[in-house]
């Protein structure tokens, strides 16, 4: 039997192009526009598989407007055989879960299914850059009805099964999945080939298939804005609030340095008093209030388990699980969902930290996290319970699981957020005003923008951002309800099989609570693979500092850090008393993971290098030279003014 290989593609414009329309709104249509990044490794993984099976067929498909053939061309081009697009004005407005029905829809129509007799294999990237959601795969897999495996960095097949590499928090795991299933890769897999001149010039005599809305035969009602369970409410720009930076002046190391020590004694510059324009007070108008929830109330959260132990991310979660709680009213209860293999004794951990009931499933089949029977589990809960809300912490598992959960409850889900809040929606059109409603913000367009989305389905769910919120208080002996449930599972939901899981101490825990942390770029890494770095790290924690170290997305890629230290937006975000960067040049993506750092300092050969428009302190000139006489005053004693522990 031949394999199809289906690769799923978005064409996206580039964030620096971005404007923002007149209704608050971001206006795409004049951006310059490229395959998404990630993208792009998924169409080499397509590649590097047919290797596997020479007879196999690749299929790109992509949904969005007619330039996006531009893209789909160029997929030709690398070696694709045929080329399919879905595109609609229909489409408009169509949120994460309605644009993962149209796609399933259109590779329904093109004749693929779980019950189809010919094996074949989804790839598509791990998220886009206009979005950062890694929504749509885990939604199109859980429309089809097929397993899946996000976050991957290699696979390979045997004909009947994948087996690929998933990066978890610290280290990875090895699985094994039937086809057919759907895979979203990472971009630290194998770099996307350039097309062929040959590969070029046959492209140009392909055809591409274009379809609309009727043509796959989808109810129009599902799609577009009026099929979209969430809306962009409205969009702000991010703008820095950091005074300007104090640059050590000095004409060789030592007195760089020195200045260096100087400024940081001195302190920071202080942040100039910005004078904005009066913004315009619209008044509230004097519409009826609806209540959309439907009788749903409560708010459901998940706690995750790694080696026994309930991940930092899950407990971060219950702090604005209280406070949603307590703008909702005093009869509003937090609950936590937990599984696992006898994991009883977490429970109460988890009410002495802000929950008022734990549900407890303990299965030996589920000692590790599986997206297949988690979801099920969590759609039979919400279905029992029907919380108006429900939170996930934005892991690895916690973003494949929420929007899998989303389709199984018919709602959307808001991903990788950085507050959550209880407001209320006008809706002028209908004159009525929805209240109470979550408002979920989340940074967007390269962390340039912060959107507020809201959710018009209970519950209304929301992934919030690891190291975003902090860890509520522990309050020893507080009571609640423990439960326990029973779970029920089908085969299929256990057809996905863990074959290895790889931990490193990967400094996952300590980055969120070091006081200082050392971040290398990559063009440390080409230099000394970040022996440097980690050398300032080891002085400081002989000074008695807790320090570790990190790394940007960059130096990640090309191997010189695992992913569980990678900053940034699809990395960690941090909060340390300070945050020094190594040849790092602040790209925007870098900065939402360490931007709220008490002090940052920052070291770069390139002094018009845009992390130093985000530093406190600053230091221009090759790390190499640099760091030695760093390190030699770290060990006299300089602690960058925080004390030892």
């Amino acid at each position: 039997m031949a394999l199809t290989i289906i690769s799923l593609m978005k064409q996206v414009p580039l964030p620096s192009e971005m404007r923002m329309g007149e209704d608050g709104l971001m206006d795409r249509t004049k951006a310059k526009s490229i395959i998404n990044i990630d993208c792009s490794f998924a169409l080499e993984a397509g590649l590097q598989l047919k290797q596997q099976h020479l007879d196999a067929k690749l299929i790109v498909c992509s949904m969005g407007p007619p330039s996006f053939e531009v893209s789909l061309k160029k997929a030709l081009a690398m070696g694709y055989d045929e080329a399919y697009l879905l595109s609609d004005r229909k489409l408009g407005g169509s949120d994460t879960y309605a644009t993962g029905l149209a796609l399933s829809t259109l590779l329904h129509h093109l004749g693929f299914s779980k019950t189809s007799k010919e094996p074949f294999v989804i790839v598509a990237g791990r998220q886009t850059s206009d979005g950062d959601t890694a929504h749509v795969p885990s939604q199109v897999a859980e429309n089809m009805g097929i397993p899946q495996a996000t976050f991957i960095e290699t696979l390979e097949s045997d004909g009947e099964h994948i087996v690929a590499k998933r990066i978890i928090e610290g280290g990875y795991q090895t699985l094994r999945l039937p086809m057919p299933c759907a895979l979203s890769l990472t971009p630290t897999g194998i770099p996307p080939r350039r097309p062929t001149l040959q590969g070029t010039m046959r492209a140009r005599h392909q055809n591409i298939t274009v379809f609309n809305v009727d043509d796959i035969g989808i109810d129009q009602r599902k799609i577009g804005l009026s099929g979209s369970p969430t809306i962009v409410a409205k969009v702000t720009n991010i703008q820095s609030e950091r005074a300007p930076i104090k640059m050590s002046q000095g004409t060789d190391a030592n007195a760089l340095v020195q200045s260096l020590i100087h400024n940081i004694q001195e302190g920071k510059n202080v942040t100039a008093k910005e004078t904005t324009k009066k913004k315009k007070t619209t008044k509230r108008p004097d519409f009826p209030e609806v209540d959309f929830r439907k009788g749903a109330r409560g708010i459901l959260t998940w706690a995750e388990v790694a080696e026994g132990e309930i991940v930092r991310p899950s407990l971060e979660l219950l702090t604005p699980a209280r406070e949603l709680a307590a703008a909702l009213g005093e009869e509003t209860k937090v609950t936590t969902l937990l599984i696992g293999d006898d994991v009883d004794a977490l429970a109460s951990t988890l009410i002495e930290y802000g929950s008022d009931e734990v549900i407890v499933v303990n299965d030996k089949r589920l000692s590790e996290y599986l997206v297949l029977p988690f979801a099920t589990i969590f759609s039979d809960v919400i279905a029992e319970r029907k919380p108006e809300i429900a939170l996930f912490a934005a892991t690895t598992a916690g973003r494949e699981l929420a929007p899998r959960i989303g389709v199984k409850v018919h709602g959307g889900v808001t991903a990788d957020c950085t507050a959550l809040e209880i407001g209320e929606h006008v809706d002028r059109k209908n004159k009525q005003i929805f209240k109470p409603i979550l408002e979920s913000r989340r940074p967007t367009y390269g962390e340039s923008k912060l959107a507020t989305i809201l959710g018009f389905v209970c519950p209304q769910i929301s992934t919030a951002r690891a190291g975003t919120f902090a860890v509520p208080k522990r309050e020893k002996g507080r009571q609640g309800i423990v439960t326990k449930r029973k779970v029920r599972l089908k085969k299929e939901d256990m057809c996905v099989k863990i074959l290895q899981t790889v931990r490193g101490e990967g400094g996952l825990q300590n980055l969120f609570e070091a006081d200082i942390i050392v971040a290398g770029g990559r063009p440390a890494g080409e230099s000394d693979g970040l022996k440097l770095v980690k050398e300032l790290v080891e002085a400081l924690r002989e000074q008695g500092v807790n320090t570790e170290w990190a790394s940007s997305r960059p130096a990640v890629d090309a191997g010189y850090a695992e992913y569980a230290r990678q900053i940034g937006q699809t990395g960690k975000t941090v909060r340390p008393k300070v945050y020094i960067s190594i040849a790092i040049s602040g790209a925007i993506q870098h900065l939402a993971g360490m931007k709220e750092s008490e002090m940052i300092v920052s070291i770069n050969h390139n002094a018009k290098a845009a992390i130093f428009s985000h530093a406190d302190f600053g230091m221009v000139g090759a790390y190499e030279d640099l760091l030695p006489e760093l390190i030699e005053q770290v060990r006299r004693g300089f602690t960058f003014g925080v004390n030892a522990t």
